[in-house]
């Protein structure tokens, strides 16, 4: 594990001493001090803080020697773009399991997912959701059920369950298909994703609802990403009005239009 190096070499980089490191991230300077002798070793939450404040992915910081890097590697890395692992950052996954030790589906419901943004990672926290199972999908694979809130993804409506699966991998994410995307700044979002993490570092999220336009999210910016397998609501979707239909109805519209802006124009006049 190359943590200890890593995290000296980072702090020297921005010419900080281990007083000031260690007071940013809230610790004793002599816990600072064992981890970069390696005397001590950090927890989840450790890891996490050290991976915001440098902008460097866990995986990065655990597993990749940064002194084989070139200088403008370093500084690419410091940057911010993780080039080296374009997305398949460390994610350890707190979760649940039932009385047969199989992996629960945990219930993030519209009150719980402001605490989630803070608290994915934290086992207590999801061990308080609510839990149950679907016994149609694979017992060997993680799910987690997000309720969503809004009209982005019409016809999916407002308060539906989305369930998706545990993606560990961010290269996986397949353009064109929905994930469920924990953000940093947006929290938890349900979009059709355009994957350019390799080239641009970043997802494009579009929404189904047209009225909405599409925003990009940067790698480090995002926490977790659940690949859409189903959703369970108490509402029937508006049905898909035919072609004919629809163009006859846009006609419609357009003549409305027309009239109400003739109207306009001879009042004023």
């Amino acid at each position: 594990m190359h943590f200890a190096h890593n995290i000296k070499l980072l702090r020297k980089r921005r010419n900080r001493t281990q007083d000031e490191l260690a007071h940013t991230l809230g610790m004793k300077r002599s816990t600072l001090s064992g981890y970069e002798n390696e005397v001590a070793e950090p927890g989840i939450q450790t890891l996490i803080s050290f991976s915001k404040y440098f902008g460097v992915a866990v995986d990065t910081l655990i597993r990749i020697n940064l002194d084989s890097l070139s200088e403008s590697q370093l500084s690419e890395l410091e940057r911010g773009n993780d080039i080296y692992l374009r997305g398949s950052k460390l994610r350890v996954l707190a979760t649940t399991v039932d009385e047969e030790n199989e992996e629960n589906i945990e219930l993030v419901n519209e009150k719980a997912k402001a605490g989630y943004t803070n608290g994915f990672a934290d086992p207590e926290f999801i061990q308080q959701l609510p839990t149950f199972q679907l016994p149609f999908l694979s017992p060997s694979k993680k799910y987690r059920t997000f309720q969503l809130s809004g009209d982005s993804m019409l016809p999916i409506p407002d308060k539906a369950w989305v369930t998706g699966i545990f993606l560990q991998d961010w290269n996986d994410i397949l353009t064109g298909e929905a994930y469920v995307v924990l953000t940093l700044d947006d929290g938890i979002v349900f979009k059709i994703a355009e994957n350019l993490l390799e080239k641009e570092h970043k997802l494009t999220l579009f929404s189904l609802n047209p009225v909405y336009e599409p925003f990009d999210v940067n790698v480090n910016e995002i926490k977790e990403v659940w690949r859409f397998i189903n959703y369970i609501s108490s509402e029937i979707p508006d049905p898909v009005m035919p072609e004919e239909e629809l163009i006859k109805t846009v006609a419609i519209l357009k003549h409305d239009l027309d009239i109400l802006m003739k109207t306009v124009l001879r009042k004023k006049n």
